[in-house]
């Protein structure tokens, strides 16, 4: 399963968190959670995750809330890429996901 960039809005479309890198990670793993249950995988599933990011320096606070959600002594592969904007100015990342999901 491919999960497309998910940004830190809510169900409504606001900005969660806003200048809050750390609450917009928050935001961003419950999407790309939500996202995930509505197939019946978990975290669990995801292989590789990319993320795109305003300012690397919030590495920290993205890994404080990776850990929180993926397996943190084995996570999935990943890719982080600064750049200088994203669809919105006001938000400060935005993650992809790839889960394979096991037939029973």
């Amino acid at each position: 399963m491919y999960i497309s960039g998910q940004v830190p809005l809510d169900r409504a479309g606001n900005v969660v968190g806003a200048g809050d890198f750390r609450a917009q990670a928050e935001q961003v793993f419950t999407n790309l959670g939500n996202a995930l249950a509505a197939v019946g995988a978990t975290f669990a599933d995801v292989v590789k995750l990319n993320y795109y990011v305003r300012n690397v320096s919030h590495l920290a606070d993205l890994r404080a809330v990776r850990d929180r959600h993926v397996n943190a002594t084995a996570p999935p592969a990943s890719t982080l890429v600064e750049v200088p904007h994203l669809f919105r100015e006001d938000v400060l990342l935005e993650v992809e996901a790839v889960a394979v999901i096991r037939s029973p």
